[in-house]
């Protein structure tokens, strides 16, 4: 017998009378279901049209005018502000990044809580009508702490990153599962507001040049999202990037500034995609700022005006950035031109909207080249964040450093005849101390040297705790000393921040070499690895009472 799973259940009469009011229901039904499928719209898709050189948003031509915002450097109350603002400027869509070390600080130890409720700030992107242009890397760049890869894959020294190294893939792969999922719904063809994602990033400025590596995140991508998603990449417009950064399977589109040739550089794109829509992916509307340089700055009528000659030719844009916000804690980056560049604090990068949140004069040229091509949102531009005066603040001490090491190393140091890296001693960011005694009794000034390169990347020294001057990674590396044999001897080491472009991302830190002391080389260290954030907890802050100031009783 066949259980009926029909929702209708007939009236009982004849034996005849079921079967033909079941063929009644049956008709009703189907035709219910013909007009709801002949009422329904079409199903929602975001595609590429080779022969119209077009994006097509539900079979429309469709561009879009985007902005980069960075939920990780924007402090959740802020989100909404900054969104909206954006949103009324005329952009149509947001570009994101995912950064991969500010979700998994430990392998397989996930944070997605609070600032970094990555799912939330993508929400609320969709309830103020904004679309979404992802960038999950698992590399981003960004002028973020190891362009987002996490520390502890240099746990294993001989990693070789960005490639088809069984154990980066490994680590990749184990992230991507965990944070696809989260995406998947999100996606336009699924009801949300993700049109598009980026693969990697900008990997042609990498020397690996791995295709077996892109073709496996193509894959992963593929089997974790689906067909239907546009996939795509971008690089610079020079030759050899494009050849290195582009792969089959995934739309090449390039990066260029209001210096540039806006017909040469989309010639460059050309090249690699000879039909398709051109597409600007990082269009540079300012810079960002490295540790003792001027402030970065680039002209408002620059910016426009390049803006406009894109427009005209039916490109599709995004700003980058329209809003930089502020690098917090640990997480600004540092490239390598020549030498060492540590990445400021701020990241305002001259954007559109200031680090504060601020319209600028550069936000209303935009708005007005916008507005030649859609019509801008109703309303008026929200107004700049409020300012307070704070006065004056009162620092205290609450003590020195070297006398605190207990509560700030509470697990205790660890001893080796010759220092070991951040990354040995498995310490992600901050401060490392090194201690050691002098060998011998130093009574003429004797030179304490580093190799080249070797302090990664200042290492304040201090001798029986009295402050002897400062090694830097290419900088000084030697200083003149005396002392007793016996004397204790510290380097306070600080990462400023991780390589996040080119070659150099296997950025080590700490004392990569050895101190020596008129060439012969110092031994028998304890290294401290700082837990300063943990230590500055409330709940842990009886050790570290403020001292006393002149004239007041402790």
């Amino acid at each position: 017998m066949v259980a009926s799973t029909s929702p209708f259940v007939p009236h009982p009469g004849p034996a005849e009378r079921p079967a033909r009011m079941g063929l009644r229901a049956l008709a009703l039904l189907l035709a219910a279901g013909l007009l709801h499928t002949q009422a329904s719209p079409p199903a929602r898709s975001f595609q590429l049209d080779y022969e119209e050189d077009c994006f097509r948003k539900d079979g429309a031509p469709f561009r879009y005018i985007s902005g980069s915002i960075h939920y990780a450097r924007v402090p959740r109350p802020a989100w909404r502000d900054r969104l909206l603002k954006m949103y009324m400027s005329g952009l149509s869509a947001v570009q994101v990044y995912v950064p991969w070390n500010y979700h998994e600080p430990l392998p397989g130890v996930y944070d997605f809580a609070g600032d970094r409720d990555v799912e939330a700030f993508l929400d609320l992107t969709a309830e103020l009508g904004l679309l979404v242009i992802l960038r999950p890397g698992p590399y981003i760049c960004a002028e973020w702490e190891m362009g987002g890869l996490p520390a502890w894959l240099l746990w294993k020294p001989d990693i070789i990153l960005r490639s088809s190294d069984p154990a980066y893939l490994a680590a990749v792969d184990s992230w991507l599962h965990v944070l696809l999922p989260k995406i998947k719904p999100r996606l336009y063809q699924h009801g949300g507001n993700i049109i598009s994602m980026q693969v990697e990033n900008e990997y042609g400025s990498y020397y690996a040049c791995d295709y077996g590596y892109l073709r496996h995140l193509l894959g992963s991508f593929r089997m974790l999202l689906g067909t239907e998603v546009l996939l795509f990449t971008t690089d610079g417009t020079r030759a050899q990037e494009l050849r290195c950064g582009t792969l089959q399977g995934l739309y090449a589109t390039i990066n260029f500034g209001p210096g540039s040739n806006v017909t040469e550089a989309f010639g460059a794109q050309r090249r690699v995609e000879p039909k398709g829509p051109l597409v600007n992916s990082e269009y540079y509307t300012g810079w960002l700022d490295y540790w003792g340089e001027a402030h970065a700055s680039t002209s408002s009528a620059r910016v426009a005006q390049g803006l406009e000659d894109m427009l005209q030719l039916g490109a599709s844009v995004n700003m980058y950035m329209f809003h930089g916000g502020t690098n917090f804690a640990y997480w600004s980056g540092a490239d390598f031109k020549d030498q060492y560049k540590p990445v400021t604090t701020s990241y305002d990068y001259d954007a559109p909207l200031s680090e504060a949140g601020d319209p600028t004069d550069k936000l209303f040229a935009i708005r007005t080249v916008i507005s030649k091509f859609q019509p801008l949102p109703v309303g008026p531009m929200p107004p700049a964040t409020p300012k307070y005066a704070y006065g004056r603040v009162a620092l205290r001490k609450y003590a020195d450093l070297l006398d605190v090491l207990d509560v700030l190393c509470p697990s205790g140091p660890i001893q080796s005849q010759f220092p070991l890296t951040f990354e040995a001693i498995k310490q992600a960011h901050g401060f490392v101390v090194y201690r050691t005694r002098l060998p011998r009794d130093v009574l003429d000034p004797a030179m304490l040297g580093a190799p080249p390169h070797s302090v990664c990347d200042r290492g304040y020294v201090m001798l029986q705790q009295e402050y002897q001057g400062t090694l830097e990674r290419d900088g000084q590396t030697t200083l003149r000393v005396t002392g007793r044999a016996g004397d204790t001897l510290d380097v306070l080491l600080e990462n400023m921040g991780r390589i996040s472009f080119g070659a150099n991302i296997s950025d080590f830190k700490g004392l990569l070499g050895n101190l020596s002391l008129d060439s012969s080389p110092l031994s028998n260290w304890l290294i401290y690895p700082l837990a300063i954030d943990t230590a500055i907890q409330p709940s842990t802050l009886g050790p570290l009472r403020p001292l006393a100031s002149p004239g007041t009783p402790s």
